[in-house]
């Protein structure tokens, strides 16, 4: 059912709020049995249930409406029983918001030495004791039915892009519509959780926009485009989403699999996708770095040793405001620099606060929609990263280009 800004199903509401009149970005509000999620959305990967360095009450603070658990490592351990009894992940980590579960499919790429694919599903030794698993799409169901998550992702057949072997990457993007029949078919809880089909194809924009119109026919009440953030280059990354939007229904959310950094996301937007996740904002933290819109500091340099200002000038995280504000902390530079090396509280600090700067980015990319200023956000945005106009990345250039926005033109 749909209006001509609405499309409701089941578990899921799509409003669509305003759009980009230069690109194809786009505001919207996506409501979930968890609540409702502005869009476009940085989405934080909880892996195992929960945020490393964050506690659920921290996460919730960032504004963060929609998290990731990974189907594949909550299968694992603690385990479908364990979840079932429990009554899903919601309770297990203390999280009243919404959850997206990955199916688990990603596994082949990132544990390939320990997986073995054909059409019944995915064979794989457990990277905890070595016991075999076997993932096929009606147990990758079952397990996300048993996590109870919102948004529940088809499994995939997951080729990286870059593989040179076109008959392997047309037989995986086959097998994954394939395996999506059998997903629906599996799928136990429609009315509650939702169902994302999962469009493959490589790097091959034909195949792409072939898988875009066999997922798309089975009408499933959001969309993400797959297999990317593996080692392609920038400019081909740009053409896959650039080709899958433009076929994209207007009135279902789009998902970019595995996109974190600051520029990618911003790119995206403009290019028509909603929502991306990634483990690296969380991950390049507990290395002692800090996001900022001017790029990343690296806080174990002793440059910060005796500097007193905030991680990030203007910041609205709880780390950088400053102690007379309400849940702030008032956390300065030196003291990350000093925990940085050998404390764990430096990475819990800078999780907060790369967690808070990508909602945020989004949360800014939203209104600048909605104010009909995107363009001028976007150019703000390299602006800061890059004082130096001939310094934009040529893959970033043209594909902004390509949806109306001269990065170069002053």
């Amino acid at each position: 059912m749909a209006s001509n800004r609405t499309f409701t199903s089941p578990a899921l509401t799509f409003e669509l709020v305003a759009r980009c009149p230069v690109t194809r970005a786009r505001a919207s509000i996506l409501t979930l049995p968890h609540g409702a999620v502005n869009l476009p959305i940085f989405m934080p990967v909880a892996t195992q249930a929960s945020l490393k360095g964050l506690t659920p009450e921290q996460l919730e603070a960032t504004g963060c409406r929609l998290c990731l658990n990974n189907t594949y490592h909550l299968g694992l351990k603690p385990g479908q029983e364990v979840l079932d009894a429990v009554g899903g992940a919601h309770k297990l980590q203390g999280w009243n918001h919404n959850i997206l579960t990955d199916s688990g499919g990603f596994q082949m790429v990132s544990l390939l030495k320990l997986a073995n694919i054909t059409e019944e599903g995915v064979r794989f030794l457990s990277p905890h004791d070595g016991s075999p698993m076997l993932l096929t799409p009606e147990h990758s169901m079952s397990l996300q039915n048993s996590i109870g998550s919102d948004i529940m992702m088809q499994l995939d057949d997951v080729l990286v892009t870059t593989s040179p072997d076109k008959a392997r990457m047309r037989e995986a993007m086959e097998r994954s519509v394939r395996w999506l029949d059998r997903c629906i078919a599996a799928h136990k809880n429609p009315d509650t959780q939702n169902l994302f089909c999962i469009i493959q194809g490589g790097l091959d924009l034909d195949m792409r926009r072939e898988c875009c119109r066999e997922m798309l026919a089975r009408n499933t009440p959001g969309i993400a485009i797959g297999g990317l953030s593996g080692g392609e280059a920038k400019d081909d990354f740009c053409k896959v989403v650039a080709a899958c939007t433009e076929l994209l229904p207007d009135l279902k959310p789009r998902y970019v699999m595995g996109i974190g950094y600051p520029e990618d996301l911003v790119v995206s937007v403009a290019l028509g996708a909603d929502m991306f996740d990634c483990v690296w904002p969380t991950r390049t933290a507990r290395f002692g770095n800090a996001i900022t819109k001017h790029g990343m500091l690296n806080m174990k340099r002793e440059m910060y040793a005796a500097d007193f200002g905030p991680i990030e000038e203007g910041c609205g995280c709880p780390c950088c405001r400053p102690t007379e504000e309400e849940g702030a902390m008032g956390i300065t530079r030196a003291f990350v620099h000093h925990n940085a090396a050998k404390e764990t509280v430096a990475a819990h600090l800078l999780t907060l606060h790369n967690v808070w700067y990508q909602l945020d980015l989004m949360r800014q990319a939203r209104q600048a929609i909605i104010e009909d200023r995107f363009p001028a956000f976007v150019k703000g945005f390299f602006g800061n990263l890059y004082p130096d106009r001939n310094s934009y990345p040529t893959w970033a250039v043209d594909a902004l280009r390509g949806v109306g926005i001269d990065l170069i033109q002053t």
